[in-house]
């Protein structure tokens, strides 16, 4: 993986974390297109780039984690699924980062969700988070180990199953990421230093510094976006471009033609 590879990647990431359209899902398709191959490193990088984009929720939103210990509470117990599920699926999960069918099939069915969502789910009106509703918003996550799926899509759609606003949600489901993907990240580094015996080599380790600082700069304005968005016009946008996305990768998978363009 060149460092240009490295720097696309990054700004796929960055672009696509906090959107309901699948970070995972976008970076294998960008590392299909860039023709960079499937290896140890690779599905280590793509995992651990997504700290520094997560990192960016704790710098915007700094204040909201010193508000009380309660907040902490609610972020463990929607942690929770996810740990457990993650640590017994782990090796599931990697053998399905490769396809980009697997991906293409996600995005399409969790595009035609969210083109409905918001005639069934569209709560005005903030309501408390208990931990009951965490821990069910913790359980919608674990639905976006499955490659293509979306974090973000999968845990602001919990929240609004659990009569939280667009906003509220979508903020729950920033905070959320913060352990989940730390833990994610802290995993896979530990599991790529018996997989790859060169992950800590100076080369490799530049390449995730560099990806890790792409990522999180792009993600601040991702947010930002994605917020203004979300609350003015909701998911349907979102839903109609997975679907488009989808059926093409689909079509050309099924046609036999190569995404490689390099």
């Amino acid at each position: 993986m060149s460092l240009l590879e490295v720097i696309i990647i990054a700004i796929v990431e960055g672009l696509t974390e906090f959107l309901p359209i699948s970070s995972t899902g976008h970076m294998i398709i960008a590392q299909h297109l860039l023709g960079v191959e499937d290896t140890a490193f690779t599905r280590t990088f793509i995992i651990s780039i997504q700290f520094g984009a997560i990192l960016s929720v704790v710098v915007l939103y700094w204040k909201r984690f010193f508000q009380s210990l309660n907040f902490y509470y609610l972020l463990f117990v929607a942690f929770l699924p996810a740990a457990v599920i993650g640590f017994l699926a782990n090796d599931y999960v990697d053998a399905a980062l490769g396809s980009v069918m697997i991906v293409a099939i996600s995005l399409l069915s969790g595009g035609l969700i969210l083109i409905f969502i918001d005639r069934i789910l569209n709560p005005k009106q903030e309501t408390k988070i208990t931990y009951r509703k965490s821990f069910i918003i913790g359980l919608f996550q674990c639905i976006s180990m499955i490659p293509g799926v979306s974090r973000s899509a999968a845990t602001i759609i919990g929240g609004m199953t659990q009569g939280l606003t667009r906003k509220q949600a979508a903020e729950f489901s920033f905070f959320l990421a913060v352990p989940t993907m730390f833990a994610a990240t802290g995993y896979k580094l530990y599991k790529g230093i018996h997989e790859v015996p060169e992950l800590f080599q100076s080369d490799n380790m530049m390449k995730l510094l560099v990806g890790n600082a792409v990522a999180f700069i792009v993600s601040m304005l991702a947010i930002k976006f994605f917020i203004a968005f979300l609350t003015k016009h909701g998911f349907k946008a979102f839903g109609w471009y997975r679907i488009a996305l989808g059926a093409i990768l689909i079509i050309l998978l099924l046609s036999g033609i190569d995404l490689r363009v390099v």
